[in-house]
C-alpha cells in the first residue's frame, strides 16, 4: 500500500493543476463526487468548501471520505485516497489554505486574490487523513 509522503506519490499529487475528485456520501445514502482544487500538506490532503454544498453537508454529517486524482495522458496514473474528513472554520487557516490552493491553481500573482475571496466565514478548510491509499502511476506497464 502506498502513502502520501511517498515521494512519487506526493510529487504526482503535487505536479500542475491536476483536479481531485472527491467521494462522499449524500443524505439519502447516495455515493456522490465533486471535483475540487486541492494542495498536499504534510500526510493530508486539504481543499476548501463551503458549509452549505453537499460536500460540505456530507462531511459534517460523515467524515468517511475518498479522494481520487488522475493522469489523463499515456503512461495514465491514479491515486486515491480514501480516509476521514476534518472541518474547520478557522479563518486564520482558512486565508492560508485557500491562498496555497490559489496560488497552486491559478499562480502565485493571484494566490491573495483567491485567499481572500475564499477564506470567509461560511467557508471551512476541509483535511483529508488517510487511512488507505492506492496508486499506480504507470497504468501502461512502460
Amino acid at each position: 500500500m502506498a502513502a502520501i509522503t511517498d515521494p512519487e506519490v506526493r510529487d504526482f499529487l503535487s505536479a500542475g493543476t491536476r483536479t481531485a475528485m472527491v467521494a462522499f456520501t449524500g443524505a439519502d445514502g447516495r455515493p456522490l463526487a465533486a471535483p475540487v482544487w486541492f494542495v498536499v500538506e504534510g500526510g493530508q490532503i486539504l481543499f476548501t468548501t463551503h458549509n452549505d454544498t453537499a460536500k460540505g453537508r456530507a462531511l459534517a454529517r460523515d467524515p468517511r471520505v475518498a479522494v481520487c486524482v488522475d493522469m489523463h495522458a499515456p503512461p495514465y496514473a491514479f491515486v486515491q485516497v480514501q480516509g476521514h474528513a476534518e472541518l474547520s472554520d478557522d479563518l486564520a487557516e482558512l486565508v492560508r489554505v485557500a491562498t496555497a490552493v490559489g496560488g497552486r491553481y491559478m499562480g502565485a500573482d493571484r494566490a491573495q486574490e483567491f485567499g481572500e475571496r475564499n477564506g470567509v466565514p461560511g467557508e471551512l478548510v476541509v483535511r483529508v487523513t488517510p487511512t488507505k491509499v492506492l496508486a499506480n502511476l504507470d497504468v501502461t506497464g512502460h
